[in-house]
């Protein structure tokens, strides 16, 4: 018998919950898309992505283009989600050029697609990650053990990023211009 698909009204419901992992590898599968075709459509160039087997080193994949090494944590969150601030892995400050990119996706079930923002938290190539303070745990209904290793972001404190083109502009300091496509 054939699964069920998801509906547009359980978007947001028990059904997105239970599906956050297929939903997360999906929007990191996009992204590396979008930043694939934008690199050699809009720049000329190649862009490598590295994927770890294991996140506790602070980065989920590594991109490289052009000479430039970025090791990159993902978060991702619904368009409609709430979400006012991401927690890091202060390990990925120890990596050159660490940041932080936070996908914010757009599920359209008329068009059956996902369209991606972004949202950056990073110094420029080349720069490690900014300092991020030490943040006191909220009290939590129960007592949850403190995280010494990990820093909190509010959401102001990341740049808003509205393209594919300006992702790769921060994540590289590559601009296209009108010959950068490749022939």
């Amino acid at each position: 018998m054939p699964a069920t698909p998801i509906k547009p009204t359980d978007v947001g419901s028990a059904a997105s919950s239970l599906h956050s992992v297929f939903l997360e590898k999906m929007t990191e599968q996009l992204l590396v898309a979008e930043l694939l075709q934008e690199g050699w459509y809009g720049l000329g160039k190649k862009v490598g992505v590295l994927r770890t087997a294991v996140d506790d080193a602070g980065y989920d994949v590594v991109l490289e283009c052009g000479g430039i090494l970025r090791h990159v944590q993902l978060k991702s969150s619904r368009a409609d989600s709430t979400t006012a601030r991401q927690t890091i892995n202060i390990a990925l400050a120890e990596k050159p050029s660490g940041c932080v990119v936070w996908v914010i996706r757009e599920e359209n079930f008329e068009t059956r697609r996902m369209s991606l923002r972004y949202r950056f938290f990073g110094g420029s190539p080349g720069e490690p990650l900014p300092a991020i303070p030490a943040t006191r745990r909220r009290k939590a209904k129960r007592r949850q053990p403190e995280r010494p290793n990990m820093r909190t972001i509010n959401k102001g404190q990341f740049q808003c990023v509205r393209t594919t083109q300006h992702l790769l502009e921060l994540l590289f300091g590559v601009r296209a211009g009108p010959a950068d496509a490749p022939g």
